[in-house]
């Protein structure tokens, strides 16, 4: 495979492939697109902190505001599903607050536009329900250790997590942190993850922020490693505490749903290279956070490194990412805000290479902070997301937990009128919930899919041209763990 060549090859390639496309001034190069089965993550971050990407600044304080939320949800969506994009990181827990219905913390105020008030819903239920709705899987996004300002402790009152939780927080500076060597800090973290898993029908837990502060924070790690560090290196004991927090989310997690899928967001450079250096910022040495260790182990599925920088910064630590991955998706993050004038104003071409690049080397896919950015088409990347997942594509199946295929359907198809086919199959039953993918092939072997994720048993083709009438119809069903039947 194109991804276990050197580095250097790997590099090498890409860039003579690169210059040597036709690329007119203002052009973007020509999109590397998949062929029809080929799977690929195409996920965006939709955050609700401060409602930056959702819901803005119309709070839901009455029912007619409620449904403007709602609509606006609507609206992204439908966006976002025209670029291809297959899987939606929503910020359910934002800074020790949430935005559903919790027995451990109190709503965020983005929501309602109160802290500790609820709006007239539940936006995370409904936020699954249309994300399924268009056939995309949507992915629970908890911040874990940072919770809030000082300020927002004294607003919240007796709710506040660092006045229910004492023993688990920290002050640093003007902001709260749960401290990740105290030991009730993982089960209360993967309690959490539990509680969405068990009353939500979200598709993955996605953990942002699963690491120390950085240096510049004021946050004192000695305190607990004197209590508890009994004697490891600090270094590795600090590794073991955020690992101690990862895997107690995955034993919780897998308790309930073992096919809901686990991710997080480490920091875009795992370590030094041989031939490249990190300069000081990394996820293992400076915040210790063991990513590839927690895809060996089994205790993550997906990883998505917060890539936002280009050049050296960015193509040997997406390469090592990729070489490393344990036969797991890698996702890197791609900093589509930094197309904005009033971030580096990147050019076009800055993202679009990196966006060939990762699909050339065969990651995972490719996933954008923040929805914001993409949607409002910075320097044109919402056009060019079009083009370049003109394919739809699937989620990579876990083939880790299980590959076992569910049972081929029996499907019948009956000529209607002129200009469509109904088709209907008997449902196949499994030990997980099952949905249909439904493709066309034509006489030539062209294989194109036309609906994903139906939840029916039944579905009314109408093809744009009337000899596709003509075609072959294939209906396979698929696990939840993402298994196609033959």
């Amino acid at each position: 495979m194109i991804s276990h060549f050197p580095l250097k090859t790997l590099l090498s390639i890409f860039f003579c492939l690169v210059a040597s496309l036709p690329c007119p001034a203002q052009m973007w190069p020509q999109p590397f697109q998949l062929k029809p089965y080929e799977r690929e993550i195409r996920a965006v971050w939709y955050c609700t902190l401060g409602g930056i990407d959702w819901p803005g600044h119309q709070y839901a304080q009455t029912e007619h505001k409620a449904s403007l939320q709602r609509q606006r949800l609507c609206e992204d969506f439908d966006r976002l599903k025209a670029t291809g994009i297959n899987v939606i990181l929503f910020q359910a827990r934002v800074r020790g607050t949430v935005t559903y219905a919790s027995e451990y913390e109190p709503w965020d105020g983005s929501i309602s536009g109160t802290p500790g008030v609820p709006p007239p819903y539940d936006p995370l239920a409904f936020a699954v329900e249309e994300a399924h709705r268009r056939g995309m899987e949507l992915h629970a996004y908890v911040v874990t250790y940072p919770i809030c300002s000082t300020a927002q402790a004294r607003q919240l009152g007796k709710k506040a997590v660092s006045a229910r939780h004492g023993e688990l927080c920290q002050r640093a500076g003007n902001r709260w942190f749960m401290d990740p060597g105290a030991p009730g800090t993982a089960p209360y973290i993967a309690n959490i993850c539990k509680e969405i898993v068990s009353n939500y029908d979200v598709d993955g837990i996605h953990l942002d922020y699963i690491r120390y502060p950085e240096r510049e924070m004021a946050f004192n790690d000695d305190i607990a490693y004197r209590k508890w560090g009994k004697g490891v290196p600090k270094a590795q004991w600090k590794r073991q505490q955020v690992t101690r927090t990862v895997k107690a989310v995955h034993d919780a997690v897998r308790g309930i749903r073992p096919w809901v899928k686990l991710s997080c967001s480490p920091v875009g450079k795992y370590s030094d290279l041989p031939r490249a250096l990190s300069r000081g910022w990394n996820a293992r040495d400076a915040v210790s956070q063991d990513a590839q260790l927690w895809l060996r182990e089994g205790y993550m599925d997906w990883l998505f490194p917060m890539m936002y920088f280009d050049g050296e910064h960015f193509y040997p630590f997406a390469a090592n990412w990729q070489q490393e991955s344990a036969g797991h998706p890698v996702v890197p993050g791609l900093g589509v805000y930094l197309l904005s004038p009033h971030e580096k104003d990147w050019s076009l071409d800055v993202m679009t290479r990196q966006m060939n690049f990762l699909r050339f080397i065969r990651t995972g896919g490719q996933a954008f902070f923040r929805a914001r950015f993409l949607l409002d088409n910075h320097k044109g990347i919402y056009d060019f997301c079009r083009e370049f997942n003109a394919q739809p594509a699937l989620t990579p199946p876990m083939t880790w937990l299980d590959n076992t295929p569910p049972e081929t359907p029996r499907v019948k198809v009956q000529r209607r009128d002129d200009y469509c086919l109904f088709v209907s199959w008997e449902p196949v039953r499994d030990a997980t919930p099952v949905v249909y993918n439904i493709y066309r092939e034509d006489r030539e072997g062209n294989v194109e899919m036309v609906a994903h994720h139906l939840k029916t048993t039944h579905y009314l083709y109408v093809p744009s041209l009337p000899q596709r009438l003509n075609d072959t119809i294939i209906v396979r069903a698929m696990d939840a763990f993402g298994n196609e039947s033959l």
